[in-house]
């Protein structure tokens, strides 16, 4: 038997209100949600994917969200720029968003199921992208927007890794080592981190360490330390002559 209930969802960011209404149909103990925002011109599916981060959940659409390159947001105060992002911290335990390429990872409190909130927070983002708001009201590459920038927050892993093992001796710039690291970060590590919700960026090569930037799922996840080492630094070692280490650094 088919059971309909109809919802007004009213979210404040920015001074600005936007509603949408909500359609939420049950079949027996199957549940479907969706959305709605009156200003719909076009149809646009959004599905979510679990990552390895268990905390981190990706939601992708079959649009294109951003084009060369990654915006993270760590702190409501960051979106002023992004109106989505501003909106999606408003739901209770998000607090992280990161949006790349097709996708959008969101972060959560430990202390919320992604059972709560992931239907409301698919269909909420399916509901904006089919609304007239801009995703971005100028470049989300250009950081003069942003008051009071938050910083990432340091995890122990990080912080392990960003001590050196012995004592370094300083070389000189080899660009064509970093150009050789960058081509391989983005032909073989970049498109599974991505799969994985997340994004790596090249920061620097000094004393035989490669320092990258983990951002979106990848960034605090358990398992991201393994694949720095097993996996990335693996791959650099093998490929490119004088590569001793990877390591994350904070942004």
């Amino acid at each position: 038997m088919l059971h309909t209930i109809h919802l007004q969802l009213e979210l404040q960011a920015g001074g600005k209100n936007t509603i949408y209404n909500l359609k939420i149909e049950s079949y027996s103990e199957h549940e479907a949600v969706s959305l709605q925002n009156m200003n719909t011109t076009r149809p646009i599916n959004v599905y979510a994917e679990l990552t390895p981060n268990p905390n981190s959940l990706k939601f992708v659409a079959d649009v294109m969200l951003l084009e060369g390159g990654s915006v993270e947001y760590n702190h409501p105060d960051e979106t002023t720029n992004c109106p989505l992002a501003a909106q999606l911290f408003a739901f209770s335990g998000v607090n992280k968003v990161f949006i790349n390429t097709n996708f959008v990872t969101i972060n959560k409190d430990s202390e919320v199921d992604w059972f709560d909130i992931s239907n409301i927070l698919r269909e909420f983002i399916r509901g904006f992208l089919m609304s007239d708001e801009k995703l971005f009201l100028n470049s989300p590459f250009d950081e003069n927007h942003i008051p009071n920038k938050k910083p990432i927050p340091v995890t122990p892993e990080v912080k392990a890794a960003e001590k050196p093992a012995r004592p370094q001796i300083d070389t000189e710039p080899d660009p064509e080592a970093e150009k050789k690291i960058m081509e391989l970060l983005d032909e073989y590590i970049r498109p599974a981190v991505e799969g994985d919700g997340g994004a790596i960026h090249f920061r620097s090569y000094k004393n035989g360490v490669v320092s990258v930037v983990l951002k979106g799922a990848c960034s605090g996840c358990p398992s991201s330390t393994i694949t720095l080492k097993s996996g990335i630094e693996n791959l650099l070692k093998q490929m490119v002559p004088g590569v001793e280490e990877v390591v994350a650094v904070s942004e």
